[in-house]
């Protein structure tokens, strides 16, 4: 089963790869950008058959390596 588990700087955490971009995209002509936030996407195949075990092994997976949970939230979703 493939879960995917998207990582984000909380907010109020300076993202200064996040300026660069926003600042990069204003000088390529892209108007009306506000602020942009990066994070990363990781995605997993577990060896469960049952949805909910394996929402709850990616949940446990991000907060035991995945996550800096101190600077950044998770949000787990099962793909397929």
């Amino acid at each position: 089963m493939k879960v995917r588990v998207t990582v984000m700087l909380k907010d109020g955490v300076l993202d200064p790869q996040g300026k660069a971009v926003a600042h990069a995209l204003h000088v390529l002509g892209f108007g009306g950008v506000g602020e942009v936030r990066i994070g990363r996407v990781i995605e997993l195949e577990l060896d469960e058959t049952d949805p909910a075990a394996a929402r709850e092994k990616a949940d446990a997976m991000a907060r035991g390596l995945l996550a800096n949970l101190v600077i950044e939230d998770f949000v787990t979703e099962v793909v397929a």
